[in-house]
């Protein structure tokens, strides 16, 4: 789908409208009748995005087990209802609409573009039920109906820049495809690098799925920034390390700094084709934690030795944690009464303890930047001291560059 495309279904109110239409279950009545409690499991399982969501699926469903497997919740079992959204913005809409109406389940957990959560987003505020979401995003939302499990743009991406300034490399080349998530968070590097005394030497974007990057790897050769900050998606970053590195690029030459690359994607893309580049997230498979170490041994015995763990991954398996805690909290599955009960609650996750926000539904997360290794996993070479508190909107103090942001 072309991005007007993209931009077009999320802007049409009459077609949100058309897609949430029809009788809808009352608000928190889904799955929770009989012995069971049916959840939702809604990510792309084809298409361009496969290469990055199938294994967020597996985390779901390995998280589902475990908790199933432990007495479920509520004296029940968890079952989950699994959809493919195709890597397509409306079927993500429609098979969210299906889930909540048809299977009347009582939570979905998925999607990873912002794109595809844009879609959904008035299917579940308009159904009132529950979205979580385990991918960091550019921020600037926040919906009652959703949870955010993955990193808001100052748990990843303003500290990205940040790392970079620090460290010398102030001429960034933006590169991203073309859908909301790369255009917003490089609105908001432009704004820092501004205030912050870094220098745009170039800005450019591909469809999703493109796979010709020859002539954007000689602008980037002849532009010659110190590093590229990559906010491309899903399998074109295949093609785009392939050709920068076919073209005589290495990191010591041109860094990249990319943040949606984790250890899954690298697998795809080819070691060798990444080693020494570097990637912002929240958590790595190397992250030493004793809740890790478990983690990571359980998701390999269920699917591979040869499997990796990653940020998203670690999101998805999480967010199943949170809401079966919130769930336990409040007696029920009835949606206000989950919203309320999560509100302040703990998790020792994989990446460390993560705390859900009250204010915003999204959780406060450790900052890790990291460079890809010849193995494919990624060091860990800086760190935030604490977990960092979600400001979606970049409302802190510590961010007066961005007031043109607020809406």
């Amino acid at each position: 789908m072309k991005a007007s495309h993209v931009f077009r279904f999320i802007a049409g109110p009459a077609l949100s409208l058309a897609l949430v239409a029809g009788c809808a279950p009352a608000a928190g009545t889904g799955g929770g009748s009989g012995s069971t409690i049916k959840v939702g499991v809604l990510h792309s399982l084809s298409g361009t995005m496969a290469i990055s969501e199938t294994s967020v699926r597996d985390a779901t469903l390995l998280a589902i087990e475990e908790i199933n497997a432990k007495g479920g919740v509520l004296g029940k079992k968890i079952e989950p209802v699994i959809e493919d959204g195709a890597s397509d913005w409306p079927t993500f809409a429609e098979k969210a609409k299906k889930l909540i109406q048809k299977d009347q389940v009582a939570v979905v957990f998925g999607c990873w573009t912002s794109a595809s959560r844009k879609a959904v987003l008035p299917v579940f505020e308009s159904l009132k039920s529950l979205l979580f979401y385990p991918v960091q995003y550019e921020g600037l939302e926040k919906s009652p109906n959703i949870f955010y499990t993955g990193a808001t743009t100052n748990q990843q991406i303003v500290p990205a820049v940040e790392y970079l300034l620090a460290q010398g490399k102030k001429k960034m080349y933006l590169l991203g495809s073309d859908y909301v998530f790369p255009r917003t968070s490089n609105k908001i590097i432009k704004l820092q690098l501004e205030a912050q005394g870094g220098q745009l030497v170039g800005e450019e974007y591909t469809p999703l799925g493109h796979t010709d990057y020859t002539t954007v790897v000689s602008k980037i050769l002849a532009a010659k920034p110190d590093v590229v900050f990559n906010t491309l998606n899903g399998d074109s970053n295949v093609a785009f390390f392939k050709q920068l590195k076919s073209a005589g690029n290495t990191p010591d030459k041109i860094q990249t700094m990319s943040v949606s690359i984790a250890e899954e994607e690298t697998r795809g893309i080819g070691p060798e084709n990444l080693v020494g580049h570097l990637v912002a997230w929240n958590y790595y498979q190397t992250t030493d934690t004793p809740e890790n170490k478990k983690f990571v041994a359980a998701y390999k015995a269920k699917y591979g030795q040869n499997r990796v763990t990653d940020d998203p991954i670690e999101a998805g398996y999480l967010g199943v944690y949170l809401w079966a805690k919130a769930v336990e909290k409040a007696g029920s599955t009835d949606v206000e009464k989950v919203r309320a009960a999560a509100k302040g609650i703990e998790f020792a996750a994989p990446g460390g303890m993560v705390t859900v926000d009250g204010d915003n539904q999204h959780i406060y997360k450790t900052v890790r930047m990291g460079r890809v290794r010849a193995d494919g996993l990624i060091d860990e070479i800086s760190a935030s001291p604490k977990p960092v508190k979600p400001d979606p909107y970049l409302e802190g103090k510590n961010y007066p560059w961005a007031k043109s942001l607020k809406p």
